[in-house]
């Protein structure tokens, strides 16, 4: 899938040091690599090796100690608070594994809400069309009416994939979807993503250590102590190099 010419992310040389009190902990050393339009990538390692930082690089949630972040083509670094909101509303869309669904909203809402936190160029119509299409989209047009509390774990991922995909994001992070799902649900949310990532053309970019998300993957990053130990192109069956 890597036919585009230029990469929708793009990490050159970045590091990131935390400090806690008087200790600096550096997070990542001088990580580089490119992800395409349309890639499905996975991202692995040990507890510790970066993962959740580069997540948090890439959705413009946090900036680097050095080197240099491009999300769509825009350097983050030098962005102001507003500036990154605005990218961030603009081109991603974020799946947590714990859901994080509002509770009193019911599948639709829950779906529709990223479109009222800013602008859309969706007309009123088309928003009510889009919203179907993805309801269906995730099989959960009987249970467009029900709160977040009547549906099971794998009926709550599906509205997450949904509410990601409802402002047309050029990328979806997701951090660890399948880790509270059991094998079978897991696997049907890979599914469903892979085939949102083939109609849509969206980047999808996982946070995981399920072997059946790095064996779907076209694109594996391998992780250990901040550094990239392996960064393989069509990568499918490739596993993580740790337990889970």
């Amino acid at each position: 899938m890597q036919q585009a010419k230029t990469p929708i992310v793009q990490l050159l040389d970045v590091r990131k040091i935390y400090t806690l009190g008087k200790t600096e902990v550096p997070a990542l050393r001088g990580v580089s690599f490119q992800i395409y339009p349309g890639d499905f990538v996975s991202i692995v390692g040990p507890s510790g090796s970066g993962k959740s930082t580069i997540l948090n690089l890439i959705g413009c949630i946090d900036v680097p100690t050095q080197g240099t972040v491009s999300i769509a083509g825009q350097r983050t670094d030098g962005l102001k608070d507003r500036q990154l909101t605005e990218l961030r509303h603009r081109t991603l869309g974020f799946i947590f594994q714990s859901f994080n669904l509002i509770p009193v909203l019911n599948v639709y809402e829950n779906i529709e809400f990223p479109l009222l936190l800013g602008p859309t160029a969706l007309a009123p119509q088309e928003r009510q069309e889009w919203l179907r299409y993805l309801i269906q989209a995730v099989g959960l047009d009987t249970h467009r009416r029900h709160k977040p509390s009547e549906l099971s774990g794998g009926q709550r991922q599906r509205v997450a994939i949904a509410r990601a995909l409802v402002t047309k994001p050029k990328i979806v992070l997701a951090d660890e979807p399948t880790a509270n799902l059991d094998s079978k649900t897991g696997q049907s949310i890979i599914s469903l993503m892979k085939t949102m990532n083939e109609e849509l053309a969206t980047t999808f970019i996982f946070s995981t250590h399920d072997p059946s998300i790095v064996a779907n993957a076209d694109h594996v990053i391998q992780l250990l102590d901040g550094q990239v130990v392996e960064n393989a192109l069509h990568g499918h069956g490739v596993p993580p190099k740790e337990s889970p």
